[in-house]
């Protein structure tokens, strides 16, 4: 059974940093490809990072430069690295595997 746990999430400043780490339970994660996905409260989920077992990552136009995903297959993690923080950019942010994601951690950028 795939089992995905968010953490790291939190209250910042606009232009601040947080760290989001994600183990995987139930993944074949040498083999997998992981991803990160942000929502907000009434729109739909947004992907914003993946990353292939072989080191192929994606990161959404918005957050290029300031967003990184790597990953550590012999923990079952996946991290996303989040600088430059904007307001905009608070909500739910969800690891994902395949059509499985977490249950979210909240991050927060409010002055």
């Amino acid at each position: 059974q795939v089992q995905l746990v968010e953490s790291g999430g939190g209250l910042v400043q606009p232009g601040e940093s947080l760290r989001l780490s994600c183990v995987a339970h139930g993944v074949l994660f040498a083999g997998s490809t992981m991803g990160w996905s942000h929502q907000t409260p009434g729109k739909q989920r947004e992907l914003v990072a993946t990353l292939t077992y072989d080191g192929k990552a994606f990161v959404t136009d918005s957050v290029k430069g300031r967003f990184t995903i790597f990953r550590t297959d012999r923990k079952n993690m996946v991290y996303l690295q989040m600088n430059s923080l904007k307001t905009d950019e608070t909500g739910v942010y969800y690891c994902t595997y395949m059509e499985h994601w977490g249950q979210g951690t909240q991050v927060t950028v409010s002055s």
